[in-house]
């Protein structure tokens, strides 16, 4: 799985202040932080120094935060793993326990919880400091990875990506906190760069090392294993989050954006139910769905973003179509690729992984100085590429094609990601006022968490319907569904479009 680009330096300095929930890591999905254009000056350069001899000017690899650094770092590896690896053994794990037309939903469970953890997440650090929901959320990461990687039936193995979800939610936010108040303002950027730095390993090894483990060892495994890793971290970086200073707000929590972000991930939960079901009776569930979903997403987002009004609206819209789009359609490829063209587990997770390296070429050519006047354009190019990416993945479900063609296709894919995802975070700062820009980052995690809760759930629902759930489990003769894969493909290729089109809005009517 590609990384996520949850929130640039800037925009997480003003977030990890605010109120307001920060942003995500995708993990879980996921994600990765890059650094916005002219975030790094002069004056913070020394700072990314990491050989630092952690004198009282100190880095972030000095005494005085070498252990904490190292700890953070590990745990978003940790994570970062974890979202490659999972995506590799996923079909795996899907046609094990017979479940292939509830695939889909083992993607979109994980950020419906996440969407709510993060809101519940944001209060609860304001309030009570980030040492506890740090702790619970890798807590209820790990026992989200015990359920799935123990899973007897599909739905126990949804059950616990949803539990994951919520570990995710609450860590990631977590950690922005952390960075804000455990470190001062002008080392603060070169943490937020190695949260960046600390996925592209991950990205490498993780489908290798997932492919192996899940040919030789079982699928189970890679659930299974991860959550040993997660202590060595811990116990470095306790004793610095411990000497934390406490919260100074003593106000409850903002229960109205908690009920808010929970009433969406419940409406989002009836949709994908009903979308699993399609019948008649399924109109139920999904319209007490739409009637949650709808008005909590119009108070959580600003004013004009589902009519797409120029400006930060059309910035926030973007982010949501840009994540959903291109994650639902990765979703289906490592599917795709072993049930439809005989891969293993390994070669189709592979074949992801140069979409995560040029994701980072993507973000640092948008960051060039010179590029800065034609950002909207940049933007409009990446939306162009990310749509001929998926549709170029449409061309594998012939067999006259090389496989290799969806590495290629995804290495195209990628570079469009970093060009869109990591330009909006710079352009989203540009357009808010300086006491907005903790909420606007909140609403632009909201806005990503709700395209990818949103897309992957069209994607499981378009594979279905197209006969995709009649695929065969493990160890039977595979049925070639190639409508199924194509409906999702297709249908993601026009949404990429009219995130196109939205990159037409995004500058303000006033310039």
């Amino acid at each position: 799985m590609t990384p996520r680009d949850p929130l640039d330096a800037g925009a997480a300095d003003a977030a990890v202040t605010d109120s307001a929930p920060p942003p995500q890591a995708a993990a879980a999905s996921a994600v990765h932080p890059e650094p916005a254009a002219g975030d790094l000056g002069p004056a913070e350069a020394g700072d990314l120094d990491l050989a630092g001899d952690g004198d009282t000017v100190g880095t972030v690899l000095g005494r005085r935060y070498r252990a904490l650094t190292l700890g953070i770092v590990t745990v978003v590896s940790l994570i970062a793993f974890e979202a490659s690896a999972v995506n590799t053994a996923m079909p795996v794990a899907a046609r094990a326990l017979d479940g292939v037309e509830l695939y889909a939903y083992a993607f979109s469970a994980y950020f419906t919880a996440s969407l709510f953890a993060m809101a519940l997440s944001g209060e609860w650090c304001d309030r009570k400091g980030p040492l506890a929901p740090l702790f619970t959320g890798i807590a209820a990461f790990a026992a989200g990875l015990l359920v799935a990687g123990s899973a007897q039936r599909m739905w126990m193995f949804v059950g616990g990506r949803a539990v994951q979800g919520i570990g995710g939610g609450l860590v990631i936010v977590a950690l922005y906190v952390v960075v804000g108040r455990a470190y001062p303002q002008r080392l603060q950027p070169a943490v937020l760069a190695s949260f960046s730095a600390a996925w592209v390993l991950p990205v490498i090894v993780g489908p290798l090392a997932a492919g192996t483990v899940t040919e030789h060892a079982g699928w189970r495994w890679v659930f299974l294993a991860i959550p040993v890793l997660v202590l060595p971290p811990l116990a470095v970086m306790l004793p610095a989050l411990r000497a934390l200073p406490p919260s100074e707000l003593s106000a409850g929590m903002n229960r109205r954006r908690i009920l808010l972000a929970l009433a969406v991930a419940v409406g989002a939960g009836l949709l994908q139910y009903a979308g699993q079901d399609l019948s008649w009776l399924s109109l139920v569930p999904a319209a007490a769905g739409l009637a949650l979903l709808v008005p909590c997403v119009l108070r959580l987002l600003p004013r004009g973003t589902f009519r797409a009004a120029r400006g930060l609206p059309s910035v926030i819209l973007l982010r949501g179509v840009a994540a959903g789009s291109f994650l639902g359609a990765e979703s289906f490829v490592p599917l795709m690729l072993v049930t439809q063209r005989g891969l293993s587990a390994t070669a189709a997770g592979l074949c992801l992984t140069g979409g995560g390296l040029t994701w980072a070429l993507g973000s640092y050519t948008q960051s060039r100085p010179r590029l800065e006047p034609h950002r909207e354009r940049l933007m409009g190019l990446g939306m162009l590429l990310m749509a001929v990416s998926i549709a170029m993945v449409l061309l594998a479900l012939t067999d006259s094609v090389p496989a290799w063609i969806v590495a290629v296709a995804w290495v195209i894919g990628g570079y469009g990601m970093g060009l869109a995802i990591s330009s909006g975070s710079v352009l989203l700062l540009k357009l808010s006022r300086p006491e907005d820009a903790g909420s606007n980052s909140a609403s632009l995690q909201v806005s990503d968490a709700l395209g990818n809760i949103t897309l992957v759930g069209l994607s499981g629902v378009l594979f279905v319907t197209f006969g995709g759930g009649e695929i065969a489990p493990t160890g039977s003769t595979a049925t070639h569904q190639p409508a199924a894969f194509g409906a999702v493909y297709v249908a993601m290729t026009a949404v990429a479009l009219v995130g196109a089109w939205v990159t037409t809005r995004l500058r303000p009517v006033t310039e």
